[in-house]
């Protein structure tokens, strides 16, 4: 449980950091990839599981030899990848508004979820080896989707930026302000 507490606190740093990093970066597209471009509900996704996938290389030392390694993995990501949007836009429809104070919250809240999930799944009896390959299979989709909408968004709600209405990088409001400059 202490490792747990450990990557709650890490992850949950990394992540706060990252939400900032691309403005801090002076818009650098590549630093873009991993941090929030803008303040759409996917961005936001994003900043939680960018961290959760560099703590792969952590959690693949410790427990890459596990038969529940993967699916762990896996489960920790579904978790933020469902939690985010379902609490975000579950208290959006009861306060009509959005809460500055309970979008930190829930980042936090999913964070931990995540981090939770993964103790839960790695300490449970052994499972089958297909089920750990096929976990591994879908942490490579879930990253190649990663890249793919930060580079390339849908054109859905999950993406858009509430502020400026576009999408990924074009839905920063620096890149709104002045598009000569890029």
């Amino acid at each position: 449980m202490t490792y747990t507490i450990i990557s709650i606190i890490i992850i949950s740093i990394i992540g706060t950091i990252s939400h900032f990093l691309y403005d801090i970066s002076n818009h650098n597209k590549f630093i873009g990839l991993f941090s929030a471009v803008n303040e759409s509900t996917w961005e936001h996704i994003k900043i939680a599981l960018t961290p959760t996938f560099f703590w792969c290389i952590i959690d693949g030392i410790l427990f890459g030899q596990n038969p529940n390694y993967f699916l762990a993995k896996l489960t920790s990501l579904v978790i933020i990848i469902v939690l985010m949007p379902l609490l975000f836009y579950g208290y959006q429809l009861i306060t009509k508004k959005d809460v500055v104070l309970f979008d930190i919250l829930i980042f936090y809240i999913v964070i931990i979820s995540s981090q939770l999930g993964f103790y839960f799944i790695i300490n449970m009896s052994p499972i089958k080896y297909i089920y750990n390959y096929l976990s591994c299979l879908f942490i490579f989709l879930i990253f190649s989707g990663y890249l793919i909408h930060t580079t390339m968004p849908a054109k859905s709600f999950l993406f858009k930026d509430p502020i400026t209405k576009k999408y990924g990088f074009k839905g920063h409001v620096e890149y709104n302000k002045d598009t000569n400059k890029r």
